[in-house]
């Protein structure tokens, strides 16, 4: 597998982000219903599904339309409700639609600004594709899984390890497409030198664990690397999904980074990952 190329951004001269970006149809699929779009300030994963072409149709209208959005100038949170909005008339009005649940997660962060001018991420979310933070040495879930499982979960039916196993798995409770349009929801986060954001479709972890993710981007600092290792142990571990996924690093220079030390969007306390993995 060729290597994948790591982008470089420089925001400012407090500020430069690299990332990098990988889609595969995995092992057990017939198609890729997985699309991503990398396109600074903006970067998102759509995680298709439906019937025969359904997903791909669902996945691909969905950036297509963002990425107008971004080709457009403005990216907010009003922004991208339009250009969601646009997406799912697409969909409805596809001749190759079906009535199959067709829809689309959607996952990723753009780059925004606060009040005072200073950078932050926003980070939004449909369905149960994610978004992690690694930081300090740690990673976080940033996002909340729009799912059947993760309802019994937070109503203490079943535990996380019984998760992956559970005949409901798969079962999402929002996606771009499959009914009338549900805003994203939204979390702020701050950024620190050496910050990376993970995202990436259940393609990715369902072959993975939070600590074999943060074990390879323990091991590879390039976003490009860390990608294409990450990829490569998900294909290893079974690949049973379309496995999409994007590595974003933020790079920050000794008085910004030293300036942003004391404040955290994340509490820290939530955010330690158990060395044993599942």
């Amino acid at each position: 597998m060729p290597d994948t190329t790591t982008q470089t951004h420089r925001v400012s001269d407090e500020l430069q982000l690299s990332w990098a970006g990988v889609t595969d149809r995995g092992r057990r699929r017939e198609n890729n219903q997985d699309a991503f779009l990398v396109s600074f300030p903006l970067f998102v994963i759509a995680d298709g599904m439906g019937g025969h072409a359904g997903g791909e149709i669902a996945s691909q209208s969905t950036i297509a339309r963002l990425e107008e959005m971004v080709a457009e100038g403005e990216v907010s949170d009003a922004a991208i409700q339009a250009a969601l909005q646009r997406a799912v008339d697409d969909i409805h009005d596809h001749p190759e639609t079906t009535d199959e649940g067709t829809g689309t997660t959607l996952t990723g962060a753009y780059l925004d600004r606060t009040d005072d001018g200073s950078a932050r991420w926003t980070v939004l979310n449909i369905g149960d594709s994610r978004v992690y933070l690694a930081r300090d040495d740690r990673l976080t879930q940033v996002t909340t899984d729009h799912s059947v499982v993760q309802e019994l979960i937070a109503s203490g039916k079943i535990s996380p390890e019984e998760a992956d196993g559970h005949p409901y798995s798969n079962v999402i409770t929002r996606a771009v497409g499959a009914s009338e349009l549900v805003p994203p929801d939204y979390v702020s986060l701050d950024l620190r030198d050496g910050d990376r954001l993970v995202i990436c479709s259940d393609g990715l972890t369902k072959e993975l664990t939070d600590y074999g993710i943060l074990h390879f981007l323990r091991e590879h600092d390039d976003p490009g690397a860390a990608v294409d290792a990450m990829l490569d142990a998900a294909l290893e571990n079974g690949g049973r999904d379309n496995v999409t996924l994007i590595v974003v690093r933020v790079a920050l220079n000794e008085s910004s980074s030293a300036a942003d030390e004391s404040t955290s969007a994340i509490d820290d306390s939530s955010s330690t990952i158990d060395d044993s993995g599942e």
